[in-house]
């Protein structure tokens, strides 16, 4: 069933993602970085949230979880660890699935930014809220992970059609972009990252992308093509630890 996405943005760089199956009207929260954000933003449009859908346990992702869920009565859904933050209703990993009316999301596994991280996928829908493991021309920091686990993590994000939206949860892409220019001189990235910076420009935001672009562009889904020297998972983790001391 069709679903309408609501896109905003919180704190200093977060996205937040309102998602309403429009069969029943029911709504989710991808993740709840800034309570009272969402909760305006639901009074606005006037939708009842069922549920909130968390990625991860940082924060920025799961610290608004409290507030919203005594405010609405949802449902709290998302990997074990987000209860190191607030309590948990339905902890879910790789190939559950989750009911949002009649939208089925599956739980996509993509940990290494945090080990249980997840990702929420519809594939009648084409769309795919990802968290912080993939980004427009970036992917997250491995804070608890290991190189060879998250670029497994991207490479089932990578299976997924190349029209598939890809719902990311912050607006690194024009830092992304400086980092890729340095280090992949194909000219779709010229391209992509000039439409960037003109969107940047005027404030525009540069979120969604598509899973396809992100294989044309994204040097950490082109790490073995950049680094044909290395094995798969070491050409990521030696970019990754590029960006990490990236001053650019």
């Amino acid at each position: 069933m069709s679903i309408t996405v609501h896109q905003f943005a919180c704190l200093s760089d977060n996205y937040g993602y309102l998602v309403r199956d429009d069969a029943t009207g029911l709504a989710a929260c991808i993740d709840t970085p800034d309570a009272k954000v969402i909760l305006s933003e639901l009074d606005k449009l006037g939708w009842k949230l069922a549920l909130i859908l968390n990625t991860h346990w940082h924060a920025d992702h799961a610290g608004g979880n409290d507030e919203i869920k005594a405010a609405t009565g949802c449902e709290v859904i998302g990997p074990a660890e987000v209860e190191r933050l607030s309590p948990v209703d339905r902890k879910v990993s790789g190939e559950d699935m989750v009911q949002l009316g009649e939208t089925t999301f599956q739980v996509i596994e993509s940990g290494g930014h945090t080990l249980q991280h997840v990702a929420f996928y519809s594939a009648e829908n084409h769309t795919a809220f990802v968290g912080d493991t993939l980004f427009a021309l970036g992917c997250g920091r491995m804070f608890e992970g290991t190189a060879p686990q998250m670029w497994e993590s991207l490479q089932r994000l990578a299976a997924l059609p190349d029209d598939t939206k890809v719902y990311c949860a912050h607006e690194y892409t024009a830092s992304n972009a400086r980092f890729a220019l340095s280090v992949d001189a194909d000219t779709a990235l010229k391209a992509r990252t000039d439409e960037i910076f003109d969107k940047r420009s005027r404030d525009e935001w540069t979120v969604p992308s598509t899973i396809g672009l992100e294989k044309a562009t994204n040097p950490f889904l082109r790490a073995p093509i950049l680094r044909p020297d290395l094995v798969p998972h070491e050409a990521f983790a030696a970019l990754r630890t590029a960006k990490d001391n990236f001053k650019g």
